[in-house]
């Protein structure tokens, strides 16, 4: 039977994961990189790995030809660390916009690439971020969003870029803290760096890797085109709690507690933005229209299953 071919701009973990899971056989992976490590991991794992640059346009144009002949493209990568918008959108959309000269290779463009791919859309994993703080209560997608940190501008820019952009009608995947085996906050428990009181503490969210790379995969046969889906777990934690509880599952000291008032001084600016926000997140939408079956429903039951030893490993890797 023929592969399906699917672009990927991103070459991370979630990445790789959708080429080693079993569906994935069946897919003639193409990924976009840009450090030469990358290109390396990408072969690995079975991903044609394609050279360029989000940040240089002109490296993109191989990439962009790929992506218009492709039955599906799906985009992980980040956006820049400063600013409120996305330029790395701006520049992919610009090159997957690029007009053939021909005719003959115009009306190719607007055939389906096979009778099977009808409905396929482009994906776009953005972040959970854009709803800002709303205080621990429950939200949906049809919660307005309100972004105030500028990490999530960038992603609600880069959202209306895909939404009014000529690109094919994308899914966007709102994903939370991402967590796996090997996607621990080790280091920061190590360092014993506190976390916040009790009193003052803020619900926070997840999905485990392997689940968002199942969302990711399923999306694109069963999402509605433009449509928004939060892909997060059954969890309702405060962050306080998942430290504690990774503490716990690796034999390692919970962190400190400390009221919001003097903990300033003692994280960083971007982790002192993540624990002023807090909200509960409603996964309803995601479990009915695009059908997911959690692997690990909570960090909690992925937690219970792995090996200390095992998991201390993979975080120093």
């Amino acid at each position: 039977m023929r592969k399906l071919r699917i672009v990927i701009v991103g070459s991370g973990d979630v990445a790789q994961r959708l080429a080693r899971a079993p569906a994935g056989a069946r897919v003639r992976w193409v990924a976009l990189a840009r450090r030469a490590t990358a290109l390396e991991g990408l072969r690995d794992s079975g991903i044609l790995p394609i050279g360029g640059d989000l940040d240089a346009r002109a490296s993109l144009a191989r990439m962009g030809a790929l992506a218009r002949s492709a039955h599906a493209t799906i985009y992980l990568a980040p956006p820049p660390n400063i600013g409120d918008d996305d330029p790395r959108m701006k520049r992919w959309l610009a090159a997957i916009s690029t007009r053939p000269k021909s005719k003959r290779a115009r009306a190719k463009l607007r055939r389906p690439a096979d009778k099977r791919t009808r409905g396929l859309r482009s994906v776009y994993i953005s972040t959970t971020g854009v709803y800002g703080d709303r205080c621990g209560d429950w939200i949906d997608e049809q919660s307005a969003p309100r972004a105030s940190s500028a990490r999530a501008k960038r992603r609600l820019a880069a959202e209306s870029r895909l939404r009014n952009g000529r690109s094919a009608f994308p899914s966007l995947l709102r994903a939370p803290g991402i967590y796996a085996e090997s996607r621990l906050p080790i280091e920061r428990l190590r360092e014993r760096l506190p976390a916040l009181s009790e009193e003052d503490d803020v619900y926070t969210n997840h999905i485990h890797a392997d689940d968002l790379a199942n969302a990711v995969w399923l999306s694109l046969f069963r999402s509605r085109p433009r449509r928004v889906y939060n892909v997060v777990d059954d969890a309702t934690l405060k962050m306080g709690e998942y430290f504690d509880q990774v503490a716990d599952a690796l034999a390692i000291a919970r962190p400190p507690r400390l009221p919001r008032s003097e903990l300033a001084s003692h994280v960083t600016p971007m982790m002192l933005s993540f624990m002023s926000e807090s909200r509960r997140i409603r996964n309803v939408r995601m479990k009915r229209e695009l059908k997911i079956r959690l692997r690990f429903p909570t960090p909690r039951d992925m937690l219970e299953t792995m090996k200390p030893e095992t998991a201390l490993q993979r975080n120093l890797i």
